[in-house]
């Protein structure tokens, strides 16, 4: 098993790249405009992770038929993250913009630990976890006000 602090740091770049992915999207959606943007960063990103692929003899993508058919609305999922974030940075800024995204990360989080939906790990939803994700909500409502 990982240690704690491997799992926290990846975390935390996850984070950070999030943190700078947001305004760097807005920035090309106010510019460019939303389909542009998302399909920038996608191929952006769609280019990186070639370079392992080809270097690794495509990996496991001979197996994507075995992915169930709801997986692939991944992408999608993608274009309302971009959209959303870019909409929301120049009228609530960055860090209201990352707290209402990620306060919603963990709402849906919670549903799907509580049933276990996806393929997450059944985590019931008990008192200290609603007083955390209304925490939660309190600090987007303090940052956005």
């Amino acid at each position: 098993m990982e240690s704690i602090l491997l799992i926290l740091l990846i975390g935390l770049v996850g984070g950070i790249a999030v943190g700078l992915q947001s305004p760097l999207a807005s920035m090309l959606t106010q510019r460019l405009g939303t389909f542009e943007s998302v399909f920038i960063v996608h191929v952006g990103g769609a280019l990186v992770a070639l370079i392992p692929l080809l270097f690794w003899g495509g990996g496991k993508l001979s197996q994507w038929r075995s992915v169930p058919w709801y997986a692939w609305t991944a992408g999608v999922f993608g274009l309302v993250v971009i959209s959303a974030i870019s909409y929301m940075i120049p009228r609530i800024g960055v860090a209201g913009s990352i707290i209402t995204i990620v306060s919603g990360q963990l709402l849906v989080g919670m549903i799907l630990d509580h049933f276990g939906w996806l393929g997450a790990d059944v985590r019931p939803l008990d008192t200290t976890r609603l007083i955390g994700i209304g925490i939660v909500l309190f600090g987007v409502w303090l940052t956005v006000k």
